[in-house]
């Protein structure tokens, strides 16, 4: 992923949220004007350190405060012996405001300023300062030739604020957006340039807050907020005394014919994330390859549910889902798990099952689902989920009483109490099987060793995405075990076994 600066602020905000800084900005003393100067000149600051050597740029303004930032943008770049053009795209007779100043500025610095059309040429490097952050609607003619035209040149591109036609509040691409290497954006950072097709468009993500005043800041109402390793929740030291039977005991089920990989994985993922014991319950052709892949779990070959009701006696956490498939077999195994009064982590098919109402969530619960499993948990289409990643992590907590990670680029973890997380490590070579059976076997360790479910689900999901970007440096081929051991030494990193 591009944007993981560990000095960006954690608070993510809405557009709306957003505005309302900026109005207290403004009613506080700040004058709108300079707020538009404070953020070309960040802008500019940002363009000149990534791009030393340029001397040409070209600026794409439509009509709103965001064109007024391209425009201040051209000004300090004509002044510094730049090359510039500003390209106008619709009737600039609708700069309203500290816009039309912004355009006035550049008028008296002599940037030339023409009118875009289909055979305009783009040089240097490009300021998209077409569409901002109020963007809601798909984008509309012309700029949809516009955004392609960007995309097409080849050419570096800079982002005022947020690439133009992303979606600020969801990351969802409206209609297209413009694919941005870098994007400086101002007071506060917005959701949606963390999640959704974000990866894909924002590039480097560069935050300046205009000098906001902190205390203004600590009082405004938030979205979410970025799991970072300063910020992440923390296992305690284990004292020197310490015995098996202090970190939990995980029993694993799942594992249906043809599917014994899966569990394994979530298995190993437990036992090297710091819990004291782990079973796994899985079917008997598969307990021969689980001893000898993990001798350190119990094994216990399970072709009834019956044979589960003393083993669940004796844990103190279940990982549900794995490998677990949806014919009776798996069936009878959730429904003996979904009766036990335990801390449990719902993956995979166990969701699918949940979905078709085939058995009902137990409490205390976390559940993993990706869009599409989220979908079906929402009887909604996964184009849908994906539209607003936040809502749907909202909603299927609130349906569910449980703690959701909904993963994708931008994972997210929504508790019922209305918190919401989002972390945005990662690595396109973790786009491979088996990572979620890593994730939930994780989550499953931490609850074991007495973390709240959505402390947690917080940890597990950063060190699981953090870990894969780890590895992911390395290229494709990325198989999900190689995350365990990367996993082990970051949570090492983050919370020493000993003081």
């Amino acid at each position: 992923m591009p944007h993981t600066k560990d000095e960006l602020p954690d608070a993510l905000y809405s557009a709306a949220q957003v505005r309302a800084l900026d109005a207290s900005l403004i009613a506080a003393g700040t004058p709108g004007f300079e707020l538009m100067q404070r953020a070309a000149r960040a802008t500019w600051r940002a363009l000149v350190r990534q791009w030393p050597t340029a001397n040409e740029l070209s600026v794409l303004t439509g009509h709103g405060n965001n064109a007024g930032d391209g425009y201040l943008v051209a000004a300090l770049a004509q002044r510094a012996g730049w090359s510039v053009r500003v390209l106008a795209v619709g009737d600039r007779q609708r700069l309203q405001g500290d816009a039309a100043l912004a355009h006035a500025e550049a008028v008296s610095a002599s940037v030339s300023i023409e009118p875009w059309g289909v055979q305009s040429e783009l040089r240097g490097i490009v300021l998209d300062a077409l569409l901002g952050t109020g963007l809601t609607g798909e984008v509309r003619k012309p700029y949809v030739s516009v955004i392609a035209a960007i995309n097409a040149s080849g050419l570096p591109v800079v982002a005022v604020d947020i690439p133009s036609g992303l979606c600020a509040d969801t990351g969802r691409l409206l209609g297209c957006a413009v694919r941005a290497d870098l994007t400086v954006t101002f007071i506060g950072l917005k959701l949606g340039l963390f999640t959704g097709d974000a990866a894909d468009v924002v590039g480097e993500l560069v935050f300046n807050d205009l000098h906001a005043d902190p205390q203004l800041l600590e009082g405004a109402q938030t979205s979410a907020r970025r799991l970072t390793a300063n910020n992440l929740p923390r296992l305690a030291p284990r004292a020197p005394a310490s015995h098996k039977g202090r970190f939990g005991h995980v029993l694993l089920i799942g594992g249906d014919r043809g599917f014994g990989g899966a569990i394994l994985l979530s298995a190993q993922s437990a036992l090297r994330s710091g819990a004291g014991m782990v079973s796994v319950a899985t079917r008997s052709e598969h307990v021969p390859a689980a001893l000898a892949r993990i001798p350190e779990a119990m094994v216990l070959g399970t072709s009834s549910a019956n044979q589960l009701m003393g083993l669940l006696k004796k844990v103190s956490v279940l990982v549900v889902g794995p490998g677990l498939g949806q014919a009776g077999w798996g069936g009878s195994l959730l429904s003996a798990a979904a009766n036990a009064p335990l801390p449990q982590v719902w993956d995979a098919d166990a969701l699918n099952m949940l979905a078709a109402e085939r058995v009902s969530l137990p409490e205390d619960c976390v559940i993993t689902p990706h869009p599409g499993e989220a979908a079906r948990l929402l009887g909604m289409s996964t184009a849908q989920v994906q539209a607003d990643r936040s809502a749907a992590a909202h909603a299927l907590s609130k349906k569910y009483t449980a703690v959701v990670v909904l993963k994708g680029a931008g994972s997210l973890v929504a508790s019922p109490d209305g918190r919401l997380a989002l972390c945005h490590q990662g690595h396109p070579a973790m786009a491979t099987a088996g990572l979620g059976d890593v994730l939930a076997g994780l989550i499953g360790a931490l609850l074991a060793q007495g973390m709240e479910a959505f402390d947690a689900a917080c940890l597990a999901v950063w060190l699981h995405a953090s870990a894969g970007e780890q590895q992911g440096k390395l290229g494709r081929g990325l198989a999900a075990s190689d995350l365990i051991p990367a996993i082990r030494q970051l949570l090492e990193e983050q919370a020493p076994c000993l003081k």
